[in-house]
């Protein structure tokens, strides 16, 4: 049964809800980002060529530096209010990820990905990797001491790929590093990454405004109207998350490359870390066990850079197609307006528990060496229990959750035929005493048929 077309706005209803925030918070992150970013763009220049910097920083005054550095530090130091937008910029981007990361989770474990809404799913996961794109490409382009460890890092594993690995570090580096990597990732952080923004934002709005909104289970609780009701406590909420970030941004030094100095080829940064939205990618790469590699039709193939990039791939490929996969092993072509609650969806909500570990031990990996030297551990033994709980974390997260669902369900299929007890001793006529029950909650009420016969949806 196909969904009915979806009302006007003017007649559509809005139930808040605490997860709410997340999508607006993400809007509020990609409107900062592009005010802020067409201010630094007017200040910024993205050149890789020497010159001596003259400003107000006196312990680099007379250094010779990129002009890419010399710039972000007058931006920093020079600008009146430069450093306020420089650190809404780099706050926003940081917490871009995040919401979005967050509203991912919210949509895979409420069944919100299934027809006919897989295509906001899509755009969603775009819109995250393009927000690891921005993260990404922006890093390096202040050209400090920590940004070039960073390329350094970069540069290594494009040069370790098979066959390619030359080529493609030419193609973004242009010379011996750093050559012109600055002028290669400056349009790609302002231009690609704006653009795909935009576009994505835009079609998601189209999508939500075209689809039959979502429903939860249960009487509606604090329903108001879309317009204008919902959409001013919107605006509320996304002026809230404005202010919380400029708050932080002239409140919270983040980025301090007057204090890293600029980059050089032959430094790097001890105790440097990527970006939190990247740790996953450098986790992946520290838990390769050493000397990984084959010889193979005459070359070296170093499966340390190969296994890694071939596991993130997969686990990101099955993250985007996973409305597809799901689809196709439960044969469930229908379409879904009504949200599912996690525990009616063991398999899926298993699932997803799954993945959390697995990407969070990928993290947690990427900071080893600082966790070895705060605790006072050895490197290798972290690294060693990390990677025995990459391989079985993730099956005994989805044990122990798939268990704790079906649990949960036959405590609701209780609630279901029973009703919630009420303490209360009631005398019959016939002398016999029972206890009073409440009707159960609405969620479990509008499941009534489902658990009094003991189904559950098929296949998750």
């Amino acid at each position: 049964m196909r969904s009915e077309r979806p009302l006007p706005l003017r007649q559509r209803t809005f139930v808040p809800h605490w997860s709410n925030v997340f999508g607006i918070l993400a809007f509020a992150c990609v409107v900062v980002l592009l005010v802020t970013g067409v201010i630094l763009m007017v200040f910024y220049d993205p050149s890789s060529d020497s010159t001596v910097y003259h400003g107000s920083y006196g312990p680099l005054n007379g250094a010779e530096v990129s002009k890419a550095y010399a710039s972000t530090l007058r931006i920093s130091v020079d600008l009146p209010g430069g450093l306020l937008v420089r650190q809404a910029h780099h706050w926003a981007a940081l917490l871009l990820p995040a919401a979005i990361m967050m509203q991912l989770l919210v949509t895979f474990f409420t069944g919100a990905f299934r027809k006919p809404h897989r295509f906001r799913w899509l755009l969603l996961f775009g819109l995250f990797v393009t927000a690891l794109l921005g993260g990404w490409s922006g890093y390096a382009l202040p050209d400090d001491s920590l940004s070039g460890t960073g390329l350094r890092i970069f540069e290594g594993i494009m040069l370790g790929l098979p066959v390619i690995g030359t080529w493609a570090s030419a193609l973004v580096f242009g010379d011996a590093f750093p050559g012109r990597v600055l002028e290669f990732l400056y349009p790609v952080h302002v231009w690609v990454t704006g653009a795909l923004l935009v576009g994505l934002i835009a079609l998601w709005l189209r999508s939500a405004i075209k689809e039959r909104p979502l429903r939860r289970r249960g009487k509606p609780v604090g329903e108001v109207a879309l317009l204008p009701t919902a959409a001013v406590r919107a605006a509320g909420l996304f002026a809230l998350s404005v202010g919380v970030i400029m708050v932080m941004a002239g409140t919270m030094t983040i980025s301090p490359i007057w204090l890293y100095g600029p980059a050089s080829t032959g430094d790097a940064s001890a105790g440097s870390q990527p970006d939190w939205y990247t740790g996953f990618l450098d986790g992946a790469l520290r838990l390769v066990p050493p000397g990984w590699e084959i010889t193979w039709l005459g070359r070296t193939w170093t499966l340390a850079v190969i296994a890694p990039l071939a596991v993130i791939s997969t686990f990101m490929l099955i993250v985007a197609l996973y409305p597809f996969l799901e689809q196709r092993f439960t044969k469930d072509r229908l379409d879904h307006d009504l949200l599912d609650r996690p525990r009616d969806v063991p398999v899926r909500t298993g699932i997803g528990v799954a993945g959390m570990i697995f990407y969070g031990v990928l993290w947690a990996a990427a900071s080893a060496d600082i966790m070895a030297t705060e605790f006072g551990l050895g490197l290798n033994q972290i690294l060693t229990v990390l990677q025995v709980i990459l391989i079985t974390g993730p099956v005994l997260g989805f044990g122990v959750t798939w268990s704790l669902c079906r649990w949960l369900q036959r405590q609701d299929a209780e609630l279901a035929e029973h009703g919630r007890p009420t303490g209360v001793i009631v005398r019959l006529p016939s002398g016999g005493y029972v206890e009073d029950h409440f009707p159960p909650p609405p969620a479990i009420e509008s499941a009534r048929p489902k658990l009094a016969l003991g189904h559950h949806p098929k296949g998750v």
